[in-house]
């Protein structure tokens, strides 16, 4: 398989990070796949090369700068250059907690792993990104995350996600010199384990926009919140 482009997704072992790797091996990506269990993240790249995908494991931990570093140094000593990064780690510990009930220990939890997490990491990135005539950032947010959308659900993940946001627009605006177009999704609610199996779309439904942001989206659609290809109110 020839391979054009490349691609880092960060949690993509399993769910919504996974199918778009899948989508994007499709489309001849060399894809970086990361996640912090090793096994698991190994099990997942196994999957995909038995396609004839070229994919690589990096262990990485959104919430350890430590760990964020030596995984783009990993990638750096690898390719000379990343033309995608998908910002999807994430976690949803508070579904079922009033903004009344959560805990300091908790918020920052979710914060660190949901919003400071991908900026740190599109910042370790950005040297290879800017490597890149074609260079894009998806980060993965979430409609609870909408000051237009948002109730009482999950207090601590839907204000990370609003954090998310801003920092895509503060992406988008230190990038634009160098042609990084970056973006946030709402991949709208997933057949995922963090989804639920209610949940009305499917993996390849949520993995739809983020693939076409990656691949497809104009160069000029830059520091906007998206939801089905469509741009939506922050």
């Amino acid at each position: 398989m020839k391979t054009s482009k490349t691609v880092l997704i960060t949690g993509a072992n399993r769910g919504i990070g996974f199918e778009v790797a899948r989508q994007l091996a499709e489309k001849s990506f060399h894809i970086f796949l990361t996640a912090r269990h090793r096994e698991a993240g190994e099990k997942a790249v196994a999957a995909l090369q038995k396609d004839g995908t070229k994919a690589s494991f990096v262990a990485l931990d959104v919430s350890d700068p430590d760990s964020i570093k030596r995984a783009a140094q990993e990638v750096t000593a690898t390719v000379d250059h990343l033309d995608v990064l998908v910002n999807n780690a994430a976690i949803l510990e508070d579904e079922h907690l009033s903004v009344l009930e959560i805990d300091a220990e908790l918020m920052q939890k979710t914060l660190t792993v949901n919003t400071i997490g991908p900026l740190l990491v599109a910042q370790a990135f950005y040297s290879l990104l800017a490597k890149s005539a074609f260079a894009r950032v998806v980060n993965v947010s979430s409609g609870s995350g909408a000051l237009s959308e948002m109730g009482t659900y999950s207090p601590a993940y839907s204000i990370s996600k609003t954090a998310l946001n801003g920092v895509t627009v503060q992406l988008a605006n230190a990038f634009k010199p160098k042609g990084i177009a970056v973006n946030s999704v709402c991949p709208g609610w997933v057949r995922t384990d963090m989804g639920g199996r209610h949940a009305p779309r499917s993996v390849a439904q949520g993995a739809d926009t983020i693939v076409w942001l990656a691949t497809e989206a104009p160069k000029s659609l830059t520091g906007k919140f998206l939801r089905d290809r469509k741009v939506i109110a922050w």
